[in-house]
């Protein structure tokens, strides 16, 4: 266990080495931070937290710089985590506000995110046991095709068109009818089980082949899985990172391509509830073309049910205070939008 000097030597080390981007040494140290020792002592304290595995000398005659262990222990650390300023908060719930749906909240908060943290931001989309199915909507869009349209109670809108020959307004206007007095208000489970008996009940004046087409249609709109889907925002942050590129930018990119990995990097990564913050640093990623790479996530919904996750992907050398804050902020905001929604 480190004493309270050395573990304020290192918050000053992984400090400045996230800073300045460079090896920090002894001098630099007692220039920059009231240590109240001397270099010397700050010396000793160095090499003590280098023996035990906190800091690494990258080059001979270099300063040092921290390791994954001494990140995670700053991380551990940290009394509280930095709050935004009033102008970031106010940034964030600017640029949500207005929102229209599920789709555009989404696509709101991995660009916020990205662009307060300046990384690469990944947002899963919402799914709640609790959502319900808010309306139906049959839209004639030529002769022979229709576009079927399902809102449930988180705002979130599927879309597919339909082949249907020779469809009226008038046979679209009592299958709409019918559809939403079955399973408006109810969960996509139980619409799932509702839209199986519909078919038996419905009068003869509406086409079997129609309402076969239509309601086969809803049932798989009420099955899709959004928590499969996830959002990327921030990937031009990487170019602040060029140096750096086989390590982490290109593992990064790589990873962006499959989203199974960022699913399964999120629910890895954020644990607990809604608003609580996770820092998986280096090594502890457990896919190993990442692990030259540090990832802080949060799990965003109500506080009573977490929804799905979010987070960040980056260098180890980041700026954590401001990063978890940040998350955590976003997953707050987005939340709330949803549940206001």
């Amino acid at each position: 266990m480190l004493d309270d000097r050395k573990m304020d030597v290192l918050k000053a080390i992984v400090t400045d080495y996230v800073s300045s981007k460079e090896p920090v040494g002894s001098k630099a140290l007692v220039e920059r931070h009231q240590l109240k020792v001397s270099a010397a002592t700050v010396r000793n304290d160095m090499a003590v937290l280098e023996e035990e595995g906190y800091i690494t000398q990258p080059h001979t005659s270099a300063g040092r710089i921290p390791t994954d262990k001494g990140y995670r222990l700053f991380v551990d650390r940290l009394a509280t985590v930095k709050p935004l300023s009033t102008a970031e908060k106010r940034a964030i719930e600017t640029f949500m506000t207005g929102a229209l749906d599920v789709d555009d909240i989404v696509t709101r908060t991995v660009r916020i995110l990205a662009q307060v943290t300046q990384q690469v931001a990944i947002v899963q989309y919402p799914v709640t046991s609790t959502a319900q199915v808010r309306h139906i909507e049959l839209v004639s869009l030529t002769q022979d095709r229709v576009m079927v349209i399902l809102i449930n109670s988180t705002g979130r809108v599927e879309q597919r068109w339909v082949e249907l020959p020779m469809h009226t307004e008038e046979s679209l206007a009592e299958l709409r009818g019918r559809l939403n007095a079955a399973i408006v208000g109810l969960t996509p489970a139980q619409g799932v089980d509702r839209l199986a008996a519909l078919l038996a009940e419905l009068p003869g004046s509406i086409s079997r082949d129609e309402a076969n087409t239509v309601v086969v249609t809803v049932l798989e709109m009420l099955a899709a899985d959004p928590s499969t889907r996830v959002a990327v925002a921030g990937v031009p942050n990487l170019s602040r990172f060029g140096d750096q590129f086989e390590t982490t930018v290109r593992p990064v990119l790589e990873a962006l391509e499959e989203q199974v990995v960022l699913l399964h990097l999120l629910g890895e990564a954020s644990t607990g509830m809604a608003g609580d913050v996770t820092v998986r640093i280096g090594q502890e990623n457990p896919y190993e073309p990442l692990q030259s790479t540090s990832l802080v996530a949060s799990k965003y919904g109500t506080p009573d049910e977490a929804w799905a996750s979010l987070g960040i992907v980056g260098p180890t050398r980041m700026d954590y205070p401001s990063t978890m804050a940040s998350v955590r902020a976003v997953a707050r905001y987005v939340g709330r939008f949803l549940a206001e929604g």
